[in-house]
């Protein structure tokens, strides 16, 4: 079978379960696509919330956009729940609007029950979406309380339209298996986490290499930043050294320039238990600092199955051989830089 009859790995053709969707750019995901995740699994009786990593969102400027691969990387390792899968299936099935993703969806798992979820503050622009109607007649909808967008959202134009379709609060564990349209607002705890704030308080980080800035001395001129190529590259032979050292498998070098400003390289390994995965990690990490290189993070040492180890420059992922194949780092990054090189056609219709 191809792989557009499988755009959730793992997930089998017949499955029964009741699903949450969660769509959006997650650029970058945050702990309120969590909370709201967490929020669907309990109060609306669901086995599983699927992340669905838009490729890009017409209703919204690709400026500030991370690639997908990096988009979707970050969603996983703050889903961390092994109820949430996160993926970015419209890349297979080539869908561009919600309505074609659910409709794709339910036509290729004809057994399941969705529902799709979203924050009360995206209830005022679901007129903009295409096929926002018809979208409340294919699949049933969930509507999560957000700061500053809770009831006041429920008079916008949408809700309005299908008052007589929503569902009481207590009544939404019924929601997946209900005849649509049918909808409900679920007031719970508010989580103020926001893609946009995160953004705009993350310093844009700019590649200096030998890019020429104006000086505030006029008279000076213009001046050229240092090239720090050499530099990262002897950061990179040392996680090279460190990961052959510790005997780490299958070690992928990706190179981020020109594709990503979060870091120049992504390297990928496999060890092979879930001892040798941290021992790996704690090793490099411990290498880097002895170096003087910094260690922003590492995360993933209480499981074991996936650990990273983000130093700025060079980001180490470092798997168990099966998560790594499930979650497939390096043919995401194959499929960005396809979807990337293709030309872009003008959109005529806004879409969600």
């Amino acid at each position: 079978m191809t792989s557009i009859h499988h755009p959730m790995p793992g997930v089998p053709r017949d499955t029964r379960r009741r699903i949450g969707l969660l769509g959006g750019s997650f650029n970058p995901a945050h702990d309120g696509h969590r909370h709201i995740s967490l929020e669907a699994l309990r109060r609306l009786g669901l086995d599983e919330v699927w992340w669905l990593v838009s490729p890009q969102n017409p209703l919204k400027s690709d400026d500030g956009m991370a690639p997908l691969a990096t988009r979707v990387t970050r969603a996983r390792q703050v889903a961390h729940h092994p109820h949430i899968r996160v993926d970015a299936p419209e890349l297979l099935l080539g869908t561009r609007y919600t309505l074609d993703t659910v409709r794709t969806l339910k036509r290729l798992y004809p057994h399941a029950h969705f529902v799709w979820l979203m924050g009360a503050d995206i209830l005022p622009q679901l007129e903009h979406w295409l096929g926002w109607r018809e979208l409340f007649q294919e699949v049933a909808i969930a509507a999560f309380a957000r700061p500053g967008w809770s009831y006041a959202a429920l008079q916008s134009a949408a809700p309005r339209a299908f008052a007589r379709y929503r569902l009481d609060a207590g009544q939404a564990r019924r929601l997946a298996t209900c005849t649509t349209p049918a909808w409900c607002f679920i007031p719970s705890r508010l989580d103020s986490h926001s893609a946009t704030a995160l953004r705009a308080g993350r310093p844009k980080r700019t590649r200096a290499k030998g890019k020429t800035i104006p000086d505030q001395i006029p008279s000076e001129g213009a001046r050229t930043l240092p090239d720090r190529s050499k530099e990262i590259g002897e950061q990179l032979a040392l996680v090279r050294r460190s990961l052959d050292d510790d005997k780490a498998e299958d070690v992928v070098i990706i190179d981020l320039a020109g594709k990503s400003a979060f870091a120049d390289y992504m390297v990928i390994a496999s060890g092979r238990s879930t001892r040798q995965v941290v021992a790996i990690a704690d090793h490099l990490a411990e290498r880097l600092k002895q170096a003087r290189y910094r260690v922003i993070s590492v995360e993933g040492k209480e499981v074991g199955d996936w650990v990273l180890v983000d130093s700025g420059d060079v980001v180490v992922h470092i798997f168990r051989p099966e998560p790594r194949a499930f979650y497939a780092l390096e043919k995401m990054w194959a499929l960005e830089n396809v979807a990337t090189s293709k030309p872009a056609k003008a959109a005529r219709r806004k879409r969600a």
